[in-house]
């Protein structure tokens, strides 16, 4: 020690000075005094035990400010010596932490963090603010350079059904490709459900020589199995209208096979309405007048079930380990239906020899409608096979730096019936290149966005959108508190004239403002914006996550804006990149850009959504949703009285949620944004809005579709407007007992809404 010390002081040009006590010999009257010295090194070195030997006495020099500097040196520089030997002792005993590519790591608990905010982030990027108008234009500028033939051909190779071999090797092509994007995180979803397949399945005549209507491989899944026989009925396409229409002239279809056009509504539908009204059997053909170029020996393919997800585990994931209990849904047909082509269908005509059909009708392959008694039945024998099916959803994320526990989810389907092109391909293409347009900008151009996104490649959307559904079902309890949008892509292109789309009320002006100023076609897409909004079908995978699981959806398409189905070979077998192509005149560079104009409303939708410290959702449309529900329910107000019911309720919890949006407004004025916890609070109210409009007193299993607005069942709005309607059309007609059931079940959700807007209890403000 004693040489560090003159090392030390060596160094700075100084003598160390030390100090050395000795003890006088004790002395015979037992003096024991002892005398301490101080000495420099040399003079302490100069003598055993302190004892000085052969040297003169030194005059100790008068300590100069030269010594004081330098003593105060080497004290800071052993202070700097020690609080590095415990730095870097503390350092080896933190845990070590995981850290993503995209600069978003992980802490031991597993609790997310970003180097955005970290205080020792020195990254280059992390100086680079990109502004919403600079996302833009990179977004445009990689898209230029997108190309989407080679994989919507490839993509469109020979059939791949749900669960099929070559629906696999898809699902581990995509895989490969999200990793190749260098995402965040890869993952495979597995389920295990039960799928139908076609089974000699026969339509004929009951003539003489038993007539076969149809041969085509063409099925309706979910189709109820078993033979029945009825006189043909032409109901148009099936519209609970159509019925109206049929029975004001006074034919009925209780007991009959009714024949019905493709179109306007899904199979489904067309089904349970002609079921409710007492036919045995459903035909379904593709009429001219909407499938102008189609094929005369074509059929479509389709599905049955009025829902989404496995219709035998309603409710609840089909996971491998989910013990199948012994129940199917609820919306699964009754009834046998086939499917048949026009040439097919005409053959009927001569059969059809009744009352003529409705005058608007009538530009149909049909004159009329109904067969007289001694008419021929048509009979119907569906045999489905049920099958179980493994299947595949494939994902993909982009964390984000600031929260990534909250993420926009942008999906499509991969299976087809056939090949698949509108249905399935393009769909996919866009969502690869999505995937690999987005990670770029945030690898190389900087983008860090404040939100994950994640993509996410369906299996068996054919079959009424059962991978996406599953998957909501076997996340159900967290999913709501952490996916705050869906972008759909499913069918998004079929050609380059018209736009039209389908919305939560939250994302409308998003998607409006993502449509302005369209960059690769020469669309003015928000011209007549809100008349190109069409309702959600029903078995659409962006209704699942709306309806079912309360996330804010959004579906798109752009196309040629030509009759019902503008597309004429969407479901069928001719479904091909040739076929697509023909819908933009056979040039390549305009289906290119119009499929690049789909790629860049989605991706401005995602990026918007991840950008802005504020969640981009609307929160105050739905004021005017509920403002137009009371409005309609007021002229029913006289007979409500009669009956001893009152709407005052309704009011107040239409007024507590005015008042909430109106207060959540002032508080996102006076709420720093920069800082984070105040704007997850912030974002967290938004995030509940949508789900709030669930309905809580109906059970996921017998309604999956539980959203009061957006939904289907008793428990909606639509179902209580029809009920009380009767009081003026048809009295007999009103269930009181249901309409007091659902005026209370609807006040509830409604006020409930309202109050997890308000945000805190204590902040609630309502008289209710």
């Amino acid at each position: 020690m004693n040489h560090a010390r003159k090392t030390i002081f060596n160094v700075f040009g100084a003598e160390p000075l030390s100090y050395t006590r000795f003890s006088l010999a004790r002395q015979p009257d037992g003096d024991s005094s002892h005398v301490e010295m101080k000495l420099s090194a040399e003079e302490e070195e100069g003598g055993e035990n302190g004892v000085i030997d052969h040297l003169p006495p030194r005059i100790g020099k008068a300590r100069s400010h030269r010594h004081l500097c330098c003593a105060c040196g080497g004290a800071a520089l052993l202070f700097l010596i020690g609080f590095l030997f415990g730095y870097i002792s503390f350092r080896a005993r933190m845990p070590q932490v995981a850290t993503c590519s995209n600069g978003a790591g992980s802490s031991s608990d597993g609790i997310l963090y970003s180097s955005e905010y970290s205080e020792t982030s020195n990254n280059a990027p992390s100086d680079q603010v990109l502004y919403w108008g600079d996302l833009k234009k990179l977004l445009a500028g990689r898209l230029t350079k997108a190309k989407f033939q080679d994989k919507i051909r490839s993509m469109s190779s020979g059939s791949h059904e749900a669960g099929s071999i070559r629906d696999e090797v898809l699902a581990n092509d995509i895989h490969e490709q999200f990793e190749s994007y260098k995402l965040d995180k890869v993952w495979d979803d597995e389920h295990y459900v039960r799928l139908q397949a076609s089974s000699s399945n026969v339509v004929s005549l009951d003539d003489a020589r038993n007539t076969i209507l149809d041969a085509s491989s063409a099925f309706v899944a979910y189709s109820k199995n078993g033979e029945v026989s009825g006189k043909p009925v032409f109901a148009n396409y099936g519209l609970k209208e159509d019925f109206k229409a049929l029975l004001d002239k006074g034919i009925v279809v209780n007991g009959m096979v009714v024949v019905v056009r493709a179109g306007s509504i899904t199979f489904a539908e067309k089904v349970a309405n002609a079921e409710a009204r007492g036919a045995v059997g459903v035909l379904i053909y593709p009429d001219p007048l909407d499938y102008k170029n189609l094929g005369e020996t074509v059929a479509l393919f389709g599905h049955a079930h009025l829902g989404t997800g496995d219709p035998y585990t309603p409710g609840f994931p089909s996971f491998n380990h989910t013990q199948f209990p012994p129940v199917q849904s609820s919306a699964l047909p009754g009834i046998p239906v086939a499917s048949i082509s026009r040439s097919g269908a005409q053959k009927l005509i001569s059969v059809l020899d009744g009352s003529d059909c409705p005058t608007p009708w009538q530009n149909t392959i049909f004159r009329k409608c109904a067969t007289s008694p001694s008419g021929t039945n048509v009979r119907l024998r569906i045999n489905n096979l049920l099958v179980e099916k493994k299947i595949l959803n494939i994902f993909g994320v982009i964390k984000g730096f600031v929260e990534p526990d909250r993420y926009v989810v942008i999906g499509a389907q991969r299976d087809a019936w056939k090949t698949g092109t509108v249905k399935a391909a393009v769909g996919t293409a866009l969502l690869l290149e999505l995937a690999h347009t987005l990670s770029e900008m945030v690898k190389t151009d900087g983008y860090k966005p404040h939100r994950s996104v994640i993509f996410a490649s369906w299996s068996a959307g054919e079959f009424g959108a059962v991978g996406a559904t599953e998957w909501l079902e076997g996340y159900a309890a967290s999913l709501h508190l952490k996916a705050f949008a869906y972008i759909n892509l499913d069918a998004a292109v079929s050609g380059s004239r018209a736009f039209r789309f389908s919305s939560s009320p939250l994302l409308k002006k998003l998607l409006e403002e993502a449509v302005t100023e369209a960059t690769f076609l020469p669309l003015n897409l928000r011209a007549g914006f809100a008349g190109q909004e069409v309702p959600f079908r029903v078995d659409d995978a962006a209704r699942a996550f709306i309806a079912c699981s309360g996330i804010p959806a959004i579906s798109f398409s752009i196309n040629n804006g030509l009759g019902t189905y503008p597309y004429p070979y969407f479901g069928t077998a001719e479904d091909s990149p040739d076929n697509l192509l023909s819908a933009f005149g056979n040039s390549a560079d305009l289906m290119e850009n119009a499929i690049r104009l789909a790629a860049e409303i989605a991706g401005r939708l995602a990026l918007r959504l991840t950008h802005d410290r504020e969640l981009y959702l609307d929160y105050k449309s739905y004021d005017s949703w509920l403002h137009n529900f009371v409005a309609k329910l007021l002229p029913y107000q006289k007979e409500m009285k009669k009956l001893g019911l009152d709407i005052q309720w309704l009011f107040q919890a239409r007024g507590d949620f005015t008042r909430a949006t109106t207060a959540l407004t002032q508080d996102v004025k006076n709420t720093d944004l920069d800082d984070r916890d105040a704007s997850r609070l912030l974002n967290d109210r938004l995030m509940k809005v949508e789900y709030q409009f669930l309905s809580p007193y109906v059970s996921p299993k017998d309604s999956p579709f539980r959203h009061i607005f957006l939904g289907s069942g008793s428990h909606t709005v639509q179902a209580l407007l029809e009920n009380v309607g009767f009081l003026k059309t048809n009295a007999s007609a009103f269930d009181e007992d249901l309409f007091r059931n659902q005026l209370a079940f609807l006040t509830w959700t409604i006020q409930g809404a309202a109050n997890a807007l308000s945000g805190d209890v204590w902040d609630i403000d309502n008289d209710f």
